[in-house]
């Protein structure tokens, strides 16, 4: 069953009327729906049964306390990329032997709390990261497991901005060089290998690049053991795709179905980073019209929310969807819908065929539950918005919205 539909002429987001969230908790609010979350893991975790498995989910994509707490209950492990995201993972619950440490840039520091923490597994991005880790570890007293981003030069037919598997990519070790850095790194005291990483981008909507990237880190393993390097583990990274607008993405069943051919043969334990594919459509931000606008030349929808509140239209020039939450039937019109930001790029959609909107009537955004209120700001000095779990007819706020008092907090005059 569809998660947001409507019931009696108003968008539902499973037994609750956003109508009501927005009388409870004014906008702009996200929306999510804890049903659509967990059923996406446990697609997952049903999709790689047939082998030693892990799903991570990957905090970036929205690393509210409630929603990782949630997953961790069901069993999930998390990806986190940086100092603040394990703080989050362990305050959520999250045990550290089900924490994956990714990212270019880690600091010493950051090193220094994962290792304190005891987490599974680091995932080490140049050879610069690994001498800097084995010095951390050694400082320590502690050996540091590890994979190597083994970058597979495939293309994964994204948006540029979010594919990380080319060989131009900050991303990863190349893959002609991979043998040379697992050499090194087995000779270093402060280190443990552990597995082969590889990440390829995200948003990905064929299968084509998994199977590629599979192959190609499935070799690098064979050549590992001929080295005597043992690895156990193979993290394939995430990146599986949602459909925003008309997006037809490879089911659970057929990413599972693509990638673990080649990983039984190796017998390894394997992890899978989904991000996005467990959060995007599990989410909505709802809206408040503010003003509509027409020029000679074009019509405008002003709302209550911005770029600051989700940025991926601005960034990305990314398609949500926008529905009314009350069903309107009636003549469509050309319309952008921006918000109150002082830029001309602050717009959720531009020439999106919408009813007539009224000053007051409510809007929702689609597929909004990944990067959306992770990458929000205060830009304009605007607080950011509410976030709301709704399961079955009740709803509860995991994150209350932020006051003007919490947009100076930490400054001073002088």
């Amino acid at each position: 069953m569809e998660t947001f539909q409507y019931r009696g002429g108003e968008l539902h987001c499973e037994g609750v009327p956003l109508r009501e969230v927005a009388e409870s908790v004014g906008t702009p609010t996200y929306v999510y729906s804890k049903t659509a979350i967990l059923d996406s893991f446990r697609a997952y975790d049903r999709a790689f049964a047939s082998v030693p498995h892990m799903i991570c989910y990957a905090m970036k994509a929205n690393g509210n306390l409630a929603i990782v707490a949630a997953l961790a209950r069901e069993g999930a492990g998390v990806d986190v990329v940086s100092g603040g995201e394990l703080f989050r993972a362990l305050r959520a619950g999250v045990p550290p032997k089900r924490i994956i440490f990714a990212g270019v840039g880690k600091t010493r520091e950051e090193m220094r709390e994962a290792l304190k923490a005891d987490i599974l597994m680091f995932s080490v991005e140049s050879g610069a990261e690994l001498r800097a880790l084995d010095q951390a570890a050694q400082e320590m007293g502690a050996r540091a497991p590890v994979a190597l981003r083994v970058n597979p030069d495939v293309d994964p037919q994204t948006h540029k901005y979010i594919a990380t598997g080319l060989k131009d990519s900050k991303f990863g070790i190349p893959v002609s060089g991979a043998l040379e850095e697992y050499e090194a790194a087995a000779r270093m005291p402060g280190l443990q290998v552990l597995g082969v990483q590889m990440h390829i981008g995200s948003q990905l909507t064929k299968a084509s690049p998994f199977a590629d990237s599979v192959a190609r880190i499935a070799a690098v393993v064979k050549q590992l053991r001929e080295r005597r390097i043992e690895v156990q583990i193979v993290d394939v990274g995430g990146g599986l795709g949602i459909r925003y607008q008309d997006e037809q993405p490879p089911s659970h069943e057929e990413y599972a179905a693509t990638v673990l051919p080649a990983l039984k043969e190796l017998g390894v334990t394997v992890l899978v980073e989904p991000g996005r594919s467990i959060v995007g459509n599990a989410g909505v931000l709802l809206t408040r019209a503010l003003y509509p606008k027409r020029t000679p030349s074009k019509r405008f929808l002003i709302v209550d929310a911005a770029m600051n509140d989700l940025l991926r239209p601005s960034l990305y020039e990314s398609y949500h969807e926008i529905r009314p939450v009350r069903e309107t039937p009636g003549p469509r019109h050309a319309m952008d819908v921006v918000g109150p930001i002082c830029e001309s790029g602050d717009f959720l959609a531009k020439d999106r065929e919408l009813p007539d909107v009224a000053a007051g009537d409510l809007l929702a955004v689609m597929s909004a539950g990944a990067y959306g209120f992770a990458m929000s700001s205060q830009y304009n000095a605007r607080p950011r918005a509410a976030e709301v779990l709704v399961e079955a007819a009740r709803f509860r706020i995991i994150r209350r919205r932020e006051t003007y008092e919490d947009l100076i907090a930490g400054e001073s005059l002088e």
